[in-house]
């Protein structure tokens, strides 16, 4: 087909919640809040994961890399979308565009990948304790975050790039709050099916990998812990891995309810997207994030100390 006397999009319009105005300001002090709680408790946790000696372990080395991620993954949207929320004219830039799924692709495919690495180094510390210090050197946990890293951006990179090269001559009207990959693609006036299978592959490289990876680890470690034969020398097994078991049960489970109910595979089919699917689509990006320092400030008792100390040096200083 010839799209030559096509209009060529430069801007998006992001439908978000315009039917529903009454509802706007509403969704904006909760999303604020909920977002300067990201911020203030993740930025907590990466202060004291440096400034705190006891934490200078591979384990909150990693919670530090969680905890920026989640800060950024945010970031890449949620400030877009509280003023989209207030402003009148929701539109959003093609290179804007472009730049906030590549960010968000890579920042939750590092998450996936994190959380993996994470799972493995609970299964050193637990299963074998003795070799723990020369497993998870200083060069092997640093190469572990960055591999996680590199991961994220690559997939990113492969996936932006063959979105971005498709034309989009048709409707500019995204029917979400920001630039999701599944609503964009549906707007290109091209076969996808490339972008299908890639969209296809991806998840099983980058998210049921490093979920079997995390399945294999804690099957090891709950098998170690019960070999323990005093009650109270179990329970203090569990609790170094507790925090991390319940992250990546909330991450996973959140993950699963977005992707496995039968609306979900439809978006790309169909441009019927309700106003509770997108809501429920934005709280997952915030609810992990808003959940990780909660639940290590909780369960862990280094963290819970880290914060305490911190807390009195604070009030100390006045």
């Amino acid at each position: 087909m010839d799209w030559k006397n096509q209009t060529i999009v430069v801007e998006f319009f992001l439908k978000g919640l315009s039917g529903y105005p009454s509802l706007e300001i509403l969704f904006f002090v909760i999303i604020l809040i909920m977002y300067v709680f990201i911020l203030l408790g993740n930025g907590t946790l990466i202060l004291i994961s440096i400034v705190d000696p006891h934490l200078h372990k591979p384990m909150y080395f990693f919670l530090g890399n969680l905890s920026f991620l989640d800060i950024c993954f945010t970031t890449t949207s949620i400030p877009q979308i509280l003023v989209s929320f207030l402003s009148e004219r929701k539109t959003i830039s093609f290179t804007f565009c472009a730049l906030q799924m590549s960010l968000g692709l890579a920042l939750g495919t590092t998450e996936c990948v994190l959380l993996g690495m994470m799972a493995f180094d609970r299964y050193v510390a637990i299963c074998n304790p003795l070799r723990y210090p020369m497993i998870m050197s200083k060069n092997s946990y640093v190469s572990m975050a960055t591999g996680s890293w590199s991961a994220g951006f690559v997939n990113s990179a492969v996936q932006t790039g063959f979105v971005v090269q498709l034309p989009f001559c048709r409707k500019n009207v995204i029917n979400h709050f920001s630039c999701e990959i599944l609503a964009v693609m549906k707007l290109a006036c091209a076969d996808i099916s490339g972008n299908k299978f890639i969209m296809l592959v991806a998840p099983i490289l980058f998210t049921l990998m490093p979920l079997l990876l995390i399945v294999i680890s804690y099957s090891l470690i709950i098998s170690s812990i019960l070999k323990i034969r005093s009650a109270d020398g179990r329970s203090k097994a569990f609790s170094t891995c507790s925090a991390h078991l319940t992250v990546v049960i909330i991450f996973y489970g959140t993950i699963l309810f977005m992707y496995m109910k039968p609306k979900s595979t439809e978006t790309l089919n169909s441009d019927d997207l309700d106003a509770t699917d997108k809501l429920i689509s934005m709280f997952y990006g915030v609810i992990t994030p808003i959940l990780n320092p909660l639940i290590y400030s909780l369960r862990n008792k280094d963290v819970k100390e880290a914060v305490r100390h911190l807390l009195n040096r604070r009030l100390m200083s006045k």
